[in-house]
């Protein structure tokens, strides 16, 4: 697969998962009447839904990252070229801003917005920490284990992340960038974007560091 495709595949990925992400806030704010917890359910729905669909139409043509965390730890383990990784970075930032402006776009929203939706304090960062550890562990056993599986555990890992974190588990810097242009359900205010990218890109590394020795294979005796 040539590396042009590789970029493409993680721009679009990444841009329909934020078209999936912003635009499903939209859509359940607007029919809650006024209910978070019922628009944060069909916002955590779709997109638990939409990450398994569009890991399996991306995957066998980029490894379907959609996020510069998982694409940091791909390279630390040696799995992709260092200038390959930062073009995946651009391009999967590139994709989240797209996909944010689309979403504006199919709902008549104005496309260029700043969240005011402030995600301050330590729990914030902690909540995005786990939610990055946790979704990278999900990556690297289920990759070794069931690699057919990574897809589907991914999107229930997020689901289930969604509710269980404090912040709703953005655990992707990209996600987190577009989204502080979206003043809509899914928003981040721009001052809370470096505490949730510092968090995520810690529990990255975390989770690396404890599945590497968590997955190492005991030599056999002879």
């Amino acid at each position: 697969m040539t590396v042009s495709r590789k970029i493409a595949a993680e721009f679009l990925g990444t841009a329909m998962l934020l078209a999936v992400v912003v635009g499903s806030g939209i859509m359940g704010q607007r029919l809650a009447g006024g209910n978070d917890a019922l628009a944060l359910l069909g916002n955590t729905i779709a997109t638990g839904a939409g990450l398994i669909v569009l890991i399996h139409m991306f995957g066998p043509v980029s490894g379907a990252h959609f996020n510069p965390a998982v694409t940091l730890v791909v390279v630390m383990r040696r799995g992709i070229a260092p200038g390959a990784a930062a073009a995946y970075v651009v391009a999967q930032t590139a994709g989240a801003l797209s996909g944010v402006w689309l979403a504006h776009a199919m709902f008549a929203e104005p496309l260029i917005q700043i969240s005011a939706k402030l995600r301050d304090g330590w729990p914030q960062g902690l909540s995005e920490c786990i939610a990055t550890f946790g979704l990278i562990g999900t990556i690297l056993s289920t990759q070794r284990s069931r690699p057919e599986f990574t897809p589907v555990a991914v999107g229930l890992y997020i689901t289930a992340a969604y509710w269980f974190t404090a912040s709703t588990s953005f655990a992707n810097p990209a996600v987190t960038l577009a989204r502080s242009l979206s003043d809509t359900f899914a928003g981040i205010a721009p001052s809370s974007v470096p505490l949730f990218i510092a968090a995520q890109i810690a529990g990255a590394v975390l989770a690396l560091a404890v599945f590497a020795w968590l997955l190492e294979e005991e030599p056999i005796d002879a």
